[in-house]
């Protein structure tokens, strides 16, 4: 007997499946923010175990983003510096539960990935 799948899973399945590498970096982006604003929710809640999962969530996809720089540009230094400084401030927001922090780093995730849909707009263009 086969099992019924999810349409919704289902649907998310094949979008990342058949997604571009560009379109993949912006679900990343979309994903760093939506876990970066639940840990927000869960501090203001005080479930500390949910904001921890949820910035560890945040810390796993700016780790993906510095092992996948090509060093070879220069504007991947620029990038690493951001992200190192985006980890470290992970880190204190994890430790102290500060919600500030994390928003501060939302504000920064945010910025990146709406330059990152104005880069994939304008090479869309080209």
């Amino acid at each position: 007997m086969a099992t019924a799948r999810n349409p919704y899973e289902e649907y998310n399945r094949n979008k990342i499946l058949t997604a571009t590498p560009a379109e993949l970096t912006l679900m990343l982006y979309e994903g760093a923010i939506k876990f970066c604003n639940i840990a927000i929710a869960a501090i203001e809640q005080n479930d500390i175990q949910k904001a921890h999962f949820h910035i560890m969530r945040v810390q796993k996809i700016i780790e993906e983003f510095q092992v996948t720089l090509d060093f070879k540009y220069p504007v991947a230094n620029d990038f690493n510096n951001v992200y190192n400084y985006l980890m470290q401030r992970l880190r204190e927001a994890n430790m102290t539960k500060d919600k500030e922090i994390l928003e501060e780093v939302n504000e920064h995730l945010r910025t990146m990935r709406d330059t990152w849909k104005e880069v994939m707009r304008l090479t869309q263009k080209g």
